[in-house]
């Protein structure tokens, strides 16, 4: 699906002016590495696993329950009048057949939670890509993931992975971004202006008492 995108984007390349496809800029990203790195990324893994955990915990305690009823129809099977063979043996099956629906039932709901948790995460992500793409003039924002684009000219498309990364604040600064003057300005680079002394300016009185 990945490639079939890539090349879709490679024939509208092909497909514009020379002098227009030379003009144009991209940008590219690592889609996934991104993603695993959001906090919500992490959010949507907690409460995934709490959320399978109470789904467990309550299939654990159906299966349970059909143990212990199936315990006690072994045991006591020889002894049972017919009628309540078969009533112990109808909520065997019910209790069974319980649990085999909340286990079809569980598992379809995880991968709705899931999904849905995931889209929220991917939008979030989405925003910030598109961010960055208007902000920097980008054409488009290819992903990368999977070897989807082997070559990439430098020339005409950016990786934009730690921009994305600033823009949804898993960094707070690009790294190996130029200092500012203040940061980088020494003490030995400051050039301190001379101080200029007043001097008092002679009362003529005084030179007069003087010359006397």
């Amino acid at each position: 699906m990945k490639k079939e995108i890539f090349k879709k984007f490679l024939f509208l390349l092909l497909m514009l002016p020379v002098g227009a496809a030379a003009q144009i800029r991209f940008g590219y990203v690592n889609y996934t590495e991104i993603c695993q790195q959001m906090p919500q990324y992490e959010q949507a893994k907690q409460q995934m696993a709490s959320l399978k955990e109470k789904y467990e915990q309550e299939a654990e305690r159906g299966e349970n329950e059909f143990q212990r009823k199936f315990s006690d129809f072994l045991q006591g099977q020889k002894d049972f009048p017919t009628i309540i063979l078969q009533k112990r043996q109808a909520e065997l099956q019910d209790v069974l057949e319980r649990g085999i629906a909340f286990r079809k039932e569980a598992q379809e709901l995880l991968s709705k939670a899931e999904k849905d948790l995931m889209n929220d995460v991917y939008n979030h992500l989405n925003a910030a890509i598109a961010a960055v793409g208007q902000e920097h003039g980008y054409a488009f924002v290819l992903n990368v993931d999977g070897n989807s684009a082997p070559y990439i000219n430098p020339q005409m498309g950016d990786d934009v992975t730690d921009l994305v990364r600033v823009k949804l604040g898993i960094l707070k600064e690009l790294p190996n971004a130029p200092q500012t003057v203040e940061e980088t300005a020494s003490e030995s680079d400051v050039v301190v202006a001379p101080v200029e002394t007043e001097t008092e300016e002679a009362d003529p009185a005084e030179e007069g008492d003087s010359a006397q």
